[in-house]
């Protein structure tokens, strides 16, 4: 049935995706007492609940994940409950209205790669074949097709109210929550085909995981001062935090919602710092390749990896 009830926010959630034996993508709680599984949870408890991040927050039914979420510990609840480890990871998002990306948004990143810094945040965009799960595996096309692949840590945003317009004040208002994610890109079809060709160099398929967690905004606290990092087979690429944004969160949700509405589960990649290979020296840039395992991290939003094939 239908949620007809009040359009909330989560709040107090940490939320993933777990995958299915039969194919679906379902919401699962991160709890004290090990992961929820949402859908045997609402059959077992009798509490209707969104099953995806998609139905969550377009529908708006917070308050059924807060009840399954205070039931975790009861003995009705116990055969919902999964052991993390065990936990096949799906994909958070599936379906996203809009996937925004920003650009050049850090500013020892600009100065590592010789570029000015922008007067407003330069978008471009994803599509939702990008769409990949923590722990997945990248399968890099043909040489003749890219090989010059490099990593960008990145924080998402990930919008709960409709956006149309907001003042910088407001902007956090309408935010959801956040994760880590990673802008995966091929530098030689962003950078060296004619014209710049961007969108294509970052929206191949699988060039966009995000995980393990969907974090609500109120657990998170200011998305302005969180640490970033990036491991490369176990070696510190990236380190530094989201202070050295160009433009801050608030920044971008009042930019963006200037030109367009942002609607509930839009999200919004939001920039890398310093230590991407293309900022490398020419001599020294050894781009990735199959067998290569990344690690993306950000403070309180947990650590995302897949491997490349």
């Amino acid at each position: 049935m239908k949620y007809s009830g009040p359009h909330e926010m989560p709040k107090g959630l940490t939320l993933l995706s777990i995958a299915n034996p039969d194919g679906t993508e379902t919401l699962g709680i991160k709890t004290a007492h090990g992961v929820i599984d949402v859908r045997k949870a609402s059959r077992l408890l009798g509490i209707p609940a969104p099953l995806t991040m998609e139905e969550l927050l377009r529908e708006g039914n917070a308050a059924g994940l807060t009840r399954i979420a205070a039931a975790a510990g009861s003995a009705k609840a116990k055969p919902a409950l999964l052991d993390e480890g065990s936990v096949r990871y799906g994909r958070l998002f599936t379906n996203p209205g809009k996937i925004v990306c920003v650009g050049l948004n850090y500013k020892r990143h600009a100065q590592e790669i010789g570029m000015k810094e922008p007067r407003v945040p330069p978008l471009f965009n994803k599509y939702n074949n990008a769409l990949a799960a923590h722990q997945c595996i990248i399968d890099l096309p043909p040489k003749d097709v890219a090989y010059k692949f490099d990593y960008e840590t990145e924080m998402l945003i990930v919008m709960g109210k409709a956006a149309r317009n907001v003042a910088e004040a407001d902007a956090l208002n309408y935010v959801a929550g956040y994760c880590t994610a990673n802008d995966f890109s091929a530098r030689d079809l962003q950078l060296e085909t004619p014209s710049s060709q961007w969108m294509i160099g970052k929206t191949l398929d699988k060039f966009a995981p995000i995980g393990p967690y969907f974090v609500s905004a109120d657990l998170v606290g200011d998305p302005n001062n969180l640490k970033i990092k990036t491991l490369v087979n176990g070696e510190v690429r990236q380190d530094w935090s989201t202070n050295d944004f160009i433009f801050n969160t608030q920044q971008m949700i009042a930019y963006i919602s200037k030109h367009w509405t942002l609607e509930p589960g839009d999200i919004i990649y939001t920039g890398t710092p310093q230590g991407v290979i293309l900022g490398y020296p020419k001599d020294k840039q050894v781009w990735l390749k199959p067998g290569d395992e990344i690690v993306s991290s950000i403070e309180k939003l947990g650590e995302l990896k897949f491997r490349l094939a």
